[in-house]
């Protein structure tokens, strides 16, 4: 991987181009998404100021959504150990955002309606990462008569757009919506969206078609630079992540060593590398190199990480009954009208509680039963859904986290087990 071998820069052309672009005071970006093309689905609230552009106060909205606290106790990709080194998804949309807002404005985008985009990203995301979504959307398929898949990309727009309708815009729920960072491409073009009409058709057929997801396209350039954003991000930090956790142990055919350093690189380099081919075009794209680059890193991080059973699968075998457990029972609580359970008095009564807060929607209560379970479970956090499991099921086993220490450990260092 010639790419990652060392630190790039922008070449001296391209550095001059936009030093000479940024003295232009006449000078923007065609491309750019002005704050003034906004839409909203309520046009008489949440103007825009002076002080808080449009997408500034989508920006705000997302950071004060009642569920984005909940991504500091949701985990990436290594959900059942005790280390607080690994990376969670409050970080890791941290990450995409400034990755994402180093492009941007290189490239003379809306920075703030990126900021955005990358905040809320994922603030639909299941607990245990995409373990917790593929036992998830597996449990929602069958209930539903095989009608309804989930997916963490659309369960954040329902999140910010139907459990809590923030009154986003739709530029910002397009990029998140059609932020999937699965599936690499050397050229990102955004699409055209007319109107809220034609994006809540689009979500619904995303309930409905499982392939949809794949499809979409971001409706702006910021959108397309947030997707491509996500999985620089994530492609050299699971490695790092990776390291940590495999310290001692039979680590992963790559020089795990290195990844700390490698992670760096890989983010400089592949910002760099879509800067350089990128600048004054109406498109993103990687030079071959770069592409062919990191779609390896991302099959690496498949076969030697997510489907390493040795780095990532200890205790899983027990996650998804435990899925399986709670959402049955939830489901029994919710059309038994349980008031005492706490599907109630954690989830609906909290979300009716917070709902006025935003627009005015109809009772819910009143929404599908399913899709309330399905709700309240991606709205957990690791730690949440792990005691609920033990409340509820205090006979079944219990998941045991890879601990801090160890009784080896502290044999190996003179210590005394207590």
């Amino acid at each position: 991987m010639v790419l990652i071998m060392k630190y790039l820069s922008l070449t001296n052309d391209i550095t001059q181009r936009i030093e000479n672009d940024r003295a232009d005071s006449t000078w923007h970006n065609e491309c750019r998404t002005n704050d003034s093309a906004s839409v909203r689905r309520r046009v008489d609230r949440d103007k825009a100021t002076l002080l808080r552009p449009a997408f500034v106060r989508d920006a705000d909205k997302i950071l004060h959504s009642p569920y984005y606290n909940r991504l500091s106790d949701k985990t990436q990709v290594f959900s059942l150990f005790r280390n607080d080194d690994l990376t969670r998804r409050s970080l890791h949309v941290q990450l995409v955002s400034r990755i994402a807002r180093t492009i941007g404005t290189a490239l003379g985008l809306n920075t703030d309606l990126i900021e955005a985009i990358a905040l809320g990203h994922d603030i639909g995301h299941p607990p245990f990462g995409h373990a917790g979504e593929r036992f998830l959307n597996t449990l929602y398929h069958t209930y539903t008569g095989c009608t309804r898949f989930f997916d963490h990309n659309v369960h954040s727009v329902r999140v910010l757009d139907g459990i809590f309708r923030h009154n986003l815009s739709i530029q910002t729920l397009s990029g998140i919506l059609c932020h999937n960072g699965e599936f690499e491409q050397r050229e990102y073009r955004p699409g055209s969206l007319k109107d809220f009409a034609e994006f809540d058709a689009l979500v619904e057929r995303c309930y409905t078609h499982s392939v949809q997801t794949k499809e979409l396209v971001p409706s702006t350039l910021e959108g397309c630079v947030v997707r491509i954003s996500d999985m620089i991000a994530y492609v050299g930090k699971d490695r790092q992540d990776a390291e940590r956790v495999t310290q001692g142990e039979q680590a992963p055919s790559f020089d795990m060593s290195k990844a700390s350093t490698y992670n760096s690189k890989s983010i400089n380099n592949f910002t760099v590398d879509l800067v350089e081919n990128s600048y004054g075009k109406n498109y993103l794209q990687f030079s071959e190199e770069a592409f062919e680059t990191l779609s390896r890193m991302k099959d690496e991080n498949y076969r030697l990480i997510y489907d390493n059973e040795h780095v990532n699968r200890k205790n899983t075998d027990l996650l998804e009954p435990m899925f399986g457990r709670l959402y049955e029972r939830l489901r029994n609580d919710l059309q038994a009208d349980d008031k005492t359970s706490y599907i109630f008095k954690h989830h609906i009564d909290f979300v009716e509680f917070k709902r006025p807060t935003y627009l005015d929607l109809k009772p819910y209560r009143e929404e599908n039963h399913d899709q309330i379970v399905v709700d309240y479970i991606a709205s957990m956090t690791d730690d949440y859904f792990v005691d609920l499991h033990a409340f509820l099921f205090p006979d079944e086993d219990a998941i045991k986290y890879v601990p801090y220490f160890t009784h080896d450990e502290a044999v190996s260092q003179g210590g005394k087990s207590i």
